[in-house]
């Protein structure tokens, strides 16, 4: 998803992501409004339908396709994060530059800022004859460790 950044401050609040929506001209509907609000609560990766489930339950009526509509609208001006998966697109409230946790038993993501060394950048543009600019990692791993998979990795049998 192409993203049109107005400005290089990056959005760390549900103030911060209203705000951008008005320097971009966006109205703040009362939608869309709820739909930030809910992604900064929630702090996790949603799809499309457990916003618009989330939402209703909580008594803010709102239809499929206004919760479609305006996730387009944030994700495409760069205001909140749209990640594509083979099963659909999840929705987050950081749209900065950050790497990704995938939780393999939980089926979460996670967001967390990695800073590589520069030496490790230097020798990855020099490898490359590419200018790193900007960089995400998706690390797997599993949250729960069973005494099955301790034991399976790295060993030989």
């Amino acid at each position: 998803m192409q993203k049109n950044p107005v400005s290089n401050k990056p959005i760390q609040s549900l103030e911060d992501a209203l705000e951008q929506c008005q320097t971009l001209g966006m109205r703040v509907s009362r939608q869309r409004r709820f739909i930030l609000e809910l992604l900064w609560d929630a702090k996790e990766h949603l799809s499309a339908r457990e916003i618009y489930d989330r939402l209703n339950q909580q008594g803010k009526a709102i239809g499929h396709t206004s919760v479609y509509q305006n996730l387009e609208a944030l994700s495409s001006n760069g205001i909140i994060e749209c990640i594509e998966r083979c099963d659909g697109r999840l929705y987050g409230n950081i749209s900065d530059s950050h790497s990704h946790i995938n939780c393999l038993d939980t089926n979460q993501i996670l967001d967390v800022h990695v800073t590589l060394p520069a030496e490790l950048i230097a020798e990855i543009e020099t490898q490359t004859g590419v200018k790193i600019t900007d960089y995400s990692i998706n690390f797997y791993g599993y949250r729960n460790q069973s005494e099955d998979r301790e034991q399976g990795v790295g060993s030989r049998e």
